[in-house]
């Protein structure tokens, strides 16, 4: 259960400068998001990819001890406009496609949010058709897809997460867990029912995990902080993380560069002894 991070929070850069700058960071992985971590190359829209790129960024991580854990898919899957929607779900396909060029096993995403959450069952049930497409495309390539439940989503819970993966019946459909984007300002005082109640209904379907934490300000909003500089209850976590999936890759959100180090130690440190 090794810890990475987010590519793209070293900012964006070439890629063959960006993988050794993550190994000296002492990162064995990361979560690489083509358009937000890699500068010199257009990934702005679908079709530039081929095997021969998508080798290429793959080999220069591996030359330098790191591995792609995560292809990050940062789309909205149930866009309302039509064509918005099917370019995020031919974009995710691609890189369903080359995923195995990258090293990495699986191509994850949050679903989507609408400003002001307004969401219809007819939402939910595009949500579902997408879902099943790219199941169909995941399927065909022997790669998961992750999908990551978040607060204000579309599936914003893990009971929500639960009913789509019921839905969409697929071995090849996984769950990212992150308990810090299962919490709100109303929820935070429970958070350790919240997160017991995420392994419990998504523990079996867990592929990967992500790391931040929370911590509830005076004028009472909640705030994301990296691991280790919130309130979130880490041995919880990862205790139940390690019962459940010993050895699932780990990936580090929200630190700055100078944060790292202390992020990781504790998250190592609270792992190690649970």
């Amino acid at each position: 259960m090794s810890v990475g991070v987010l590519a793209h929070l070293f900012g964006s850069l070439p890629y063959k400068e960006l993988a050794p700058k993550v190994a000296e960071k002492g990162f064995a992985h990361v979560q690489l998001a083509l358009w937000k971590a890699i500068s010199d190359i257009d990934f702005s829209k679908p079709g530039n990819l081929s095997p021969g790129l998508a080798s290429a960024i793959g080999e220069q991580f591996d030359r330098n001890g790191v591995s792609i854990s995560v292809l990050g898919c940062y789309v909205h899957l149930f866009d309302r406009n039509e064509d918005v929607r099917r370019a995020n779900v031919n974009r995710f396909k691609e890189l369903l496609r080359y995923a195995k060029q990258f090293g990495a096993p699986m191509v994850a995403a949050e679903t989507g949010r609408n400003e002001g959450g307004d969401y219809t069952e007819r939402d939910w049930a595009v949500m579902k058709s997408t879902l099943e497409e790219l199941a169909e495309e995941a399927e065909r390539w022997g790669v998961y897809v992750g999908l990551e439940a978040a607060d204000r989503h579309l599936i914003g819970t893990a009971p929500e997460l639960a009913r789509m993966l019921e839905e969409v019946r697929s071995s090849m459909v996984g769950v990212v867990i992150d308990p810090g984007n299962l919490l709100n300002e109303a929820n935070f005082a429970r958070q350790n029912e919240v997160i017991e109640e995420a392994f419990e209904l998504l523990g079996d379907r867990i592929i990967a995990a992500h790391a931040k934490d929370r911590i509830l300000l005076p004028d009472g909003s909640l705030s994301t902080m990296p691991a280790g500089f919130g309130e979130m209850n880490y041995e919880l976590y990862m205790k139940l993380l390690n019962r459940c999936k010993p050895h699932v890759h780990i990936v580090m959100e929200e630190a700055k560069e100078h944060q790292m180090a202390h992020s990781k130690s504790y998250i190592e440190g609270i792992r190690s002894r649970v």
